[in-house]
């Protein structure tokens, strides 16, 4: 069964996702994760972790964005937009290279985020 959150507090869940990477603070990241938050991304093979894309569990995760942070000491986002849905909130932000992304992060019914998916431009 789908979770129903009010908007407004996935609404805020976006903005201290945004403010917790600009911040740089990982742990603070992590504290809006559930253990056992699945998370894909493009990058996740590119910065040798799993070929499929794809990291399980909160250790993995910070093993993963910790080796990510290191490589990367410009990283900002921008918050342009938040759309949210009963039981997910989608990010769209702008990152330190100026590149738009997606970012779908579904939430449990406690409001930690279970899934997490980077969705960038094609192109």
């Amino acid at each position: 069964m789908p979770h129903h959150h009010q908007p407004s507090n996935l609404a805020a869940l976006g903005r201290t996702w945004v403010e917790a990477w600009t911040a740089r603070d990982l742990e603070r990241v992590l504290t809006l994760y559930a253990d056992d938050v699945v998370m894909t991304s493009d990058r996740i093979p590119a910065m040798g972790f799993d070929e499929s894309g794809t990291v399980r569990g909160k250790d993995a995760l910070r093993a993963y964005w910790s080796k990510a942070l290191a490589l990367l000491p410009e990283l900002h986002f921008s918050l342009i937009e938040l759309f949210v849905s009963p039981d997910s909130v989608v990010v769209f932000y702008e990152n330190e290279r100026g590149k738009r992304i997606c970012e779908y992060l579904r939430v449990n019914a406690a409001g930690k985020i279970v899934q997490g998916s980077a969705n960038h431009l094609v192109g």
